[in-house]
């Protein structure tokens, strides 16, 4: 009997989602709780596994609206398994007829001969559909020289035709990570005008939305200062290594300004308050937004009580987020919420923005590239040094935030970075 493939609820508030994409060909086998396709909400992009093991029977189509609750496609049951499964039971049965006893070599020989099990691509780390895995394997291409076009970089059926006609698949040598990203697919030939369009993810098309609705309603302005990177960067020099051996996470720049802003969050409650209706709601936690963007969109993981985290909890959090957001395993409980948000422009080399605000929040703060740049010694007045400087922005909105506490948030944050003492003296 078929087991129906059904839509689980990515979120309490998430009516609908969208069919992203089918990880496994219509008619394949696979394993019980095997992730088999993708589903797109206007949160997160989640991955749907398959209720039990047997042959997919996929229903919906790829962009196709549905409620929580339709359903996607059928399981049927029965024997069956993997290539590579079924290869290692014949070459067991077969190696089993071979070493028999010499006076059963006749009963053995009167047996039919296992069939040959059916070659398997070497695709090393490669994630491939089983499509792409038998042409490839035909064919004698190696996977892991062919940019995926599928969810998270997996190859697909028609990237792999479209390298063999090519010929860009390399049965020797895979392209290093710097290639792919900067050269993902081959670029159009000189004097083209073609067209092409492509259907806008849920999570694009909410972001969209909210980034409008943003300066639609608010009163959104933004300020600007810089702060001299120097201590910063000589204090995670020097402590970098004794923090990656005890804590097991690199020290980066963001738990610095996260600490920094939770530092002047507390200092002018209004940024940390939104506006409701006609009341001011003020929160006495600092939840911390983090933008981080990925291939599917930005995504924005929230640092619950980021006020009662120390460094290290800071940054291991932060590179948790990070990978898991590459991998679209975010749920949609840790994309929600947020008092406050940062959002680094400067590791795409930024040198300055106007961040916009995440509704309903009240305020952002935008981090960009350091530079070295002239300025007046602080310790010698009237002469110039050169150091390491990064422009600050914050964008704020004014309904609420006043230009005075705006500019005193940025300059709390600014005096932080540059005395980063203050940050473990809480001043």
């Amino acid at each position: 009997m078929s087991v129906s493939i059904t839509i689980p609820s990515p979120g309490e508030s998430i009516t609908e989602v969208t069919v992203g994409a089918w990880l496994k060909e219509n008619g394949e086998w696979v394993e019980q709780d095997e992730a088999i396709c993708e589903i797109e909400s206007d949160k997160a992009t989640l991955e749907v596994g398959a209720p039990a093991a047997g042959i997919l029977h996929a229903e919906a189509d790829v962009g196709q609206e549905l409620e929580v609750g339709a359903v996607l496609g059928t399981i049927e049951p029965g024997e069956g398994g993997a290539p590579e499964k079924k290869a290692t039971r014949k070459k067991k049965k077969k190696k089993k007829v071979a070493d028999a006893p010499a006076e059963s070599s006749a009963d053995a020989s009167s047996e039919p001969a296992p069939e040959e099990a059916e070659p398997v691509a070497e695709t090393g780390s490669a994630r491939a559909s089983s499509m792409a895995r038998k042409i490839a394997a035909e064919r004698g291409i190696n996977l892991d020289t062919i940019p995926g076009s599928g969810p998270a970089g997996r190859v697909m059926k028609a990237d792999v035709l479209s390298a063999a006609q090519t010929g860009a698949a390399s049965p020797s040598k895979a392209p290093t990570p710097q290639t792919l990203a900067t050269n993902p697919t081959p670029p159009p030939p000189d004097g083209s005008r073609t067209t092409r369009r492509e259907r806008m993810t849920k999570l694009r098309q909410k972001v969209a939305e909210r980034l409008v609705a943003a300066q639609r309603t608010a009163a959104m302005l933004t300020t600007f200062n810089e702060a001299d990177m120097s201590n910063v960067m000589q204090l995670r020099a020097s402590c970098k290594d004794a923090f990656l051996a005890k804590y097991g996470v690199k020290l980066g720049f963001m738990s610095f300004f996260i600490k920094a802003a939770v530092s002047a969050l507390r200092a002018s409650p209004k940024v940390n308050a939104f506006i409701v209706d006609n009341e001011i709601e003020y929160h006495d936690y600092c939840d911390v937004a983090v933008a981080v963007g990925t291939d599917r969109g930005l995504v924005v993981p929230v640092i619950r009580n980021a006020e009662m985290m120390d460094f290290a909890q800071i940054e291991a959090q932060i590179a948790d987020f990070a990978r898991r957001a590459r991998d679209g395993q975010l749920s949609v409980d840790e994309m929600t919420g947020g008092t406050f948000t940062v959002s680094n422009g400067g590791v795409y080399g930024s040198m300055m923005s106007t961040p916009i605000l995440n509704p309903p929040q009240s305020g952002i703060l935008g981090m960009h590239a350091i530079k070295k740049r002239p300025i007046e010694d602080p310790q010698n007045p009237g002469q110039i040094i050169l150091r390491p400087m990064m422009y600050l922005a914050m964008s704020y909105d004014h309904r609420i935030i006043d230009g005075t506490e705006a500019v005193g948030f940025l300059k709390h944050i600014k005096e932080c970075i540059e005395d980063p003492g203050r940050l473990m003296l809480d001043v």
